[in-house]
């Protein structure tokens, strides 16, 4: 069996389970029906949700693709229950993350995060809430 060429690897952020064709997918070059209606199928229970794949395009127009979990400022925006972070984060602060939730947060990011234990997942978590403009709750 020969081995597939590599076409191409794009990364895109997609909205869950909603996927159509349109121009973020045609320059991946791939049969855009068929990747919409599998990428629907696997992250149907991800509606509203962004959520990150890499796609990697063969010269056939066949492809793989691996999704990933959702951005953790798309977490952090849903666990305040806002929608978008500070203009100016040292000044404006425009909620507050709970340890709980940064924890939460942290652990369902573990596969993707640079971070060797969840002690180090939270800090990154905790990071990206304040860049945001969101305080953090000390811990206890």
């Amino acid at each position: 069996m020969s081995k597939k060429r590599i076409a191409k690897v794009v990364k895109l952020q997609l909205p869950g389970g909603e996927a159509k064709p349109g121009a973020a997918l045609a320059s991946a070059g791939i049969l855009m029906p068929k990747f919409c209606s599998e990428f629907n199928e696997q992250t149907a229970d991800r509606r509203g949700e962004n959520v990150p794949v890499i796609i990697t395009a063969y010269e056939d127009k066949s492809f793989d693709f691996v999704l990933k979990t959702t951005p953790v400022a798309d977490l952090i925006k849903k666990a305040c229950n806002i929608k978008s972070g500070s203009g100016s984060p040292k000044a404006n602060k425009v909620a507050t993350l709970s340890r709980e939730d940064a924890k939460k947060i942290a652990e369902y990011k573990m596969p993707d995060l640079n971070a060797l234990d969840l002690e180090a997942a939270i800090k990154i978590v905790e990071g990206a809430a304040r860049s945001m403009g969101v305080n953090v709750e000390e811990e206890k």
